[in-house]
């Protein structure tokens, strides 16, 4: 599900995910030798590109579900089935675009990330609802032998939050910062 098409693209997230392991080990107070995808586990956090499909189609659905901002709305368009199916469900038609900064556009991923993503997560009223599944779907993709309840020990749910809020920040400056 991974729409990054570019070498521009594809460094930046590569050193922003080089940022997040980094600060994965130190809220851990991990080893710098020791392997980051674990310790994102433990601290239930997704890989950077995974969180750029996560808001991605985060926002797709808000669109679809409220067709606000009208802006974002106009940008994408419901493929037309040709058979009235039951089993059908909602998905988006893909433009065609010839250059690869073309394809890193809303309307070209949106509709890429939002098609890959199975029918449990979309047929979906709730935003809640939607967000847990798309968090779980991708987790399970990353994680395959993931068990859902495993905790970080010695924290406290309101320290990890605390956390997370703080490592978000420190990735969205750095990306600022050099880009």
């Amino acid at each position: 599900m991974h729409i990054t098409h570019s070498l521009h693209a594809t460094t930046s997230i590569k050193k922003l995910q080089r940022v997040q392991n980094n600060a994965t080990r130190i809220v851990l107070q991990a080893p710098r030798q020791s392997h980051a995808k674990p310790l994102l586990r433990k601290l239930h956090w997704l890989p950077v590109q995974q969180r750029i499909d996560y808001k991605v189609a985060l926002l797709t659905f808000k669109v679809c579900s409220t067709s606000t901002p009208l802006y974002l709305r106009r940008l994408i368009k419901e493929r037309e089935h040709v058979h009235n199916l039951r089993s059908a469900t909602m998905s988006l038609s893909q433009p065609l675009s010839r250059t690869t900064f073309a394809k890193r556009a809303f309307h070209c991923t949106a509709p890429a990330i939002w098609n890959s993503l199975p029918k449990t997560v979309i047929d979906i009223d709730s935003i809640t609802i939607f967000k847990s599944r798309l968090k779980t779907f991708l987790r399970l993709t990353l994680f395959p032998f993931l068990t859902l309840t495993s905790t970080l020990p010695g924290h406290s749910a309101s320290e990890v939050k605390t956390i997370r809020r703080y490592t978000n920040s420190v990735l969205l400056l750095y990306y600022y910062y050099y880009y």
